[in-house]
């Protein structure tokens, strides 16, 4: 068993290097950028408190703060290394894909650049409404929400992990219709299943936006509530791609095979 899953893992092995080469050259570039990108990660925060608290940006920017003499460098390089994961997105989808198409049909193998370019596409799709929209509000309602008892000061630390948790975890959400798009390409599901899946589907929906996102009921229902209506989104994709045989047709077969 072991000689038949010898080349298999040759080949996995092979993707996964390549998908790190890569997330580690785009680090190694975004290094040269990591004090935008530290402007980019905390000009919601830094909007958040000239908003809320009525203060200038930099009375904002003096809020922000470090714990640890080494904290800084640590979180430039998670900056940089955040970065050039969502810069090698599209070389880690197509190395997935090419580890996986050597078991497809030729016509489902033409699918790999539509796949690539759609999973990027909503991952940035999703990383964008986690930015844009989830974390102003929610900054918003904490600020507000302590500031009156409190004085906030934030570490850029914890800041910049609760920031690129949010961003991934809509960013992987948001994949949910090029999944259903490539399973209903193999003939896995049709849109009848995803049907009589969706109760259990809102069930799963909201374990998923717990685990994603940080831990507190807004974020999770503003990762919720998305993940519902791109679910009906991936059903009607879903019917374009394979939809399911009518009933009568399924009776009259299985009145064949009885016969």
């Amino acid at each position: 068993m072991f000689d038949d899953l010898r080349p298999h893992l040759i080949e996995l092995r092979k993707r996964l290097g390549v998908s790190v080469v890569a997330i580690i050259v785009m680090s190694l570039i975004m290094w040269n950028f990591h004090d935008a990108l530290l402007a980019w990660i905390t000009a919601p925060l830094v909007d958040a408190l000239t908003a809320t608290a009525k203060i200038s940006r930099k009375a904002a920017m003096g809020m922000i703060v470090t714990r640890e003499l080494s904290e800084a460098f640590f979180v430039a390089m998670k900056v940089s290394f955040f970065a050039g994961l969502l810069l090698a997105l599209p070389v880690i989808l197509s190395q997935v894909w090419l580890f996986i198409a050597p078991g497809l049909y030729s016509n489902e193998k033409k699918m790999m650049i539509p796949i690539v370019v759609g999973g990027t596409a909503m991952f940035l799709m999703g990383a964008s409404f986690a930015y844009y929209f989830v974390t102003p509000l929610g900054f918003k309602f904490f600020i507000e929400f302590g500031s009156a008892s409190f004085v906030p000061m934030y570490n850029i630390g914890e800041y910049v992990e609760f920031f690129s948790k949010i961003l991934f975890g809509f960013g992987l959400a948001f994949e949910l219709p090029v999944v259903c798009y490539f399973l209903a390409l193999l003939g896995l599901i049709d849109d009848k299943i995803m049907k009589d899946f969706f109760r259990y589907a809102i069930v799963l929906i909201f374990i998923i936006a717990a685990i994603l996102t940080p831990p507190d009921v807004i974020s999770q229902i503003l990762m919720a509530v998305p993940l519902i209506l791109l679910y009906g989104i991936s059903i009607l994709i879903v019917r374009a791609v394979n939809p399911a045989a009518p009933e009568e047709a399924l009776i009259e077969d299985e009145e064949e095979t009885i016969d």
